[in-house]
């Protein structure tokens, strides 16, 4: 069965589709046709298409001699849009012809219900009509078409909207009040206030185009440290651009910290190491850790009780762990380790280490709690595997970008708490299971097999409200079913194109179900590592060490791929992560043999 799109959207898609069309009205005699250069004769002429996605091209044609042709991206469903005039309480039919995959139609703005209907699949020229009743004040909508994230290009043709006409649609004013926030070395947030009529906005950085969003506000990511950087904004309808508005200087920060790679190298390997508990791959002592390890994360700090928020931690009893060295040694091992620029943090949660921060009491134990370790260890900063129920959405949490559940808003102020007390040096790092991440792309908050399951894509909100502040974020790419990458197909665990489509979804960025803009801004490659388990006996879905190098080789160079396209090179990502230290011992060090001696150049 061809899974290649979410079921709950098709169902969506097919119930908008086949009622819309069903109930669609015939236009009336007096209507007049006011979409603007529908058939593209003209170019772009009055159409507004985002990112530079849209052309008009000679072949194939529904009419005339010319037709739109858009290509969406992993970051842009290719949207193309025209504002109108229309005058309010009046009936409106929307139609036009398309070719394509998932390809969309419909109308924004209407003061009622905003409509879209669309096609699955059109190999042929495909009509697509809907209809729609304007708000008893609305003066102007806005037509689009678009297709899907990731796929193909789709064709457009012949687009009319039949009705009464309204005044003319005026170009919008020039934003005034943009502003900027606090900048990270890499970042700024850009804000502005709304312009009536605008139905995008344009940024700019230094004279030139950098994004068009349809919100007020942006994030400015990729910037260097210590760099002044400009920034204009105008405002555009179908109409045409505003004139921009006046322009805001902003200095990054100075590099160094926690979201600008914590001291790290440029490629560093990240390991776990069984501290406080015993398994079959035998205890290793801190100070055995080979100097191949650039993060050492102390595998476990865990709750006193699910929601008690108390995080405790010691060294694994002598009678579980032969060999196992005293509090005094291990201290002075870490210091060793630090001295050598290796990092050692404390990771809180694992399989067994259950968090549910539901109350503000909870948080502040936490913080004090986690706090308490990381000065009795001299530990240089924090890493969350928080797994099982331990982050979830709850009703009504449907937008990542404002999270109401209590157990992650919780989370964010703590986390965010610990930062501010340690400083810039604090090395914060994440490592969540696909489950909590990329499955957002499908399902968020809602289970993938039709049941309700609240954890899916759960990670989302903490990732997106620390990402200024996150060293790393390496995504368990293990113990996984598959996952649907941007290209619509679904990846199965344990070969190069898992981990290339999965860390591809990272650094595009991704569409999230379900959510207000659907789109989950790409991380800097800095921050991300790919997680894979050391050994086979180290969790389902090991990765040969040539299915490794492979995927490797794609992110960052652009060769060896495989059947993914990927949306970019990334030289610059961080690195990898395993579990565990203990697990590669086990396997005579074959998995950090194998990242010493791989070329990153």
């Amino acid at each position: 069965m061809d899974r290649t799109r979410p079921l709950a959207l098709l169902l969506a898609g097919s119930l908008a589709a086949g009622g819309l069309l069903a109930l669609t009205p015939a236009a009336r005699a007096a209507d007049t046709e006011l979409a603007r250069n529908g058939g593209f004769e003209a170019g772009l002429d009055g159409w507004t298409c985002t990112a530079g996605s849209g052309a008009v091209v000679p072949s194939p044609v529904h009419g005339g001699t010319k037709a739109l042709q858009a290509t969406p991206a992993g970051s842009d469903n290719a949207k193309c849009s025209q504002t109108v005039a229309v005058k309010p309480n009046s009936t409106y039919t929307l139609s036009g012809w398309v070719r394509g995959s998932y390809v969309y139609l419909g109308a924004s703005g209407t003061g009622t219900t905003d409509v879209s209907t669309w096609t699955q699949s059109a190999p042929d020229w495909q009509r697509l009509t809907t209809s729609f009743t304007t708000g008893a004040s609305t003066t102007s909508v806005t037509i689009h078409t678009h297709g899907w994230y990731g796929t193909g290009a789709y064709t457009a043709d012949d687009l009319s909207l039949l009705g009464p006409g309204g005044d003319p649609v005026q170009i919008p004013a020039a934003p005034t009040g943009l502003t900027a926030g606090a900048p990270t070395s890499t970042s700024v947030t850009l804000t502005w206030p709304a312009v009536p009529s605008a139905t995008s906005y344009r940024l700019y950085r230094g004279g030139a185009l950098l994004a068009t969003v349809t919100g007020t506000s942006y994030t400015a990511t990729g910037l260097a440290p210590d760099t002044p950087y400009t920034f204009q904004v105008s405002a555009a309808n179908g109409a045409g651009e505003s004139a921009r508005s006046a322009s805001v200087t902003v200095t990054t920060a100075s590099g160094g910290g926690g979201g600008t790679g914590g001291g790290l190298p440029p490629h560093a390997l990240v390991g776990y190491l069984h501290a406080s508990f015993a398994n079959g791959s035998g205890y290793t002592r801190m100070a055995d850790v080979p100097d191949s390890w650039d993060v050492i994360d102390l595998a476990f700090g865990e709750p006193t009780s699910v929601t008690s928020g108390d995080i405790r931690f010691s060294l694994c009893p002598a009678t579980e762990c032969p060999g196992v060295e005293s509090p005094a040694e291990f201290k002075a091992a870490i210091k060793a380790k630090q001295a050598a620029g290796k990092k050692v943090l404390i990771s809180i949660g694992g399989q067994n280490g259950q968090v549910q921060l539901a109350t503000t009491a909870a948080r502040d134990t936490f913080v004090s709690s986690v706090s308490k370790i990381i000065d009795e260890y001299g530990l240089d900063g924090l890493d969350i595997d928080f797994e099982g129920h331990s982050l979830s959405l709850q009703a009504g949490d449907t937008d990542f970008r404002n999270p109401t559940s209590p157990v992650i808003v919780h989370l964010i102020q703590a986390v965010k708490t610990l930062k501010a007390k340690y400083g810039a040096g604090f090395v914060l790092t994440m490592a969540p299971e696909t489950f909590f991440v990329q499955l957002g792309h499908q399902y968020y908050g809602s289970g993938p097999w039709g049941g309700q399951d609240p954890r899916a894509g759960a990670y989302l909100p903490v990732i997106h409200a620390l990402r200024d502040d996150l060293t790393l974020l390496h995504v368990q790419d293990y113990n996984s079913g598959p996952v649907m990458g941007l290209d619509g197909q679904y990846h199965s665990m344990g070969g190069a194109d898992f981990h290339i489509a999965m860390t591809d979804m990272l650094l595009t960025g991704f569409p999230v179900a379900g959510n207000a803009d659907r789109f989950f801004p790409p991380l800097r490659p800095e921050q991300v590592a790919i997680g894979l388990p050391a050994s086979t006996q180290a969790g389902n879905g090991h990765t040969a060490p040539a299915e490794v190098n492979k995927a490797l080789d794609c992110l960052t160079k652009k060769t060896n791929c495989g059947t993914y396209p990927t949306h970019g090179t990334w030289p610059t990502l961080r690195g990898l992560m395993t579990w565990s230290i203990n697990w590669d011992r086990y396997g005579q060090w074959a998995f950090s043999r194998n990242f010493d001696a791989y070329g990153w150049n």
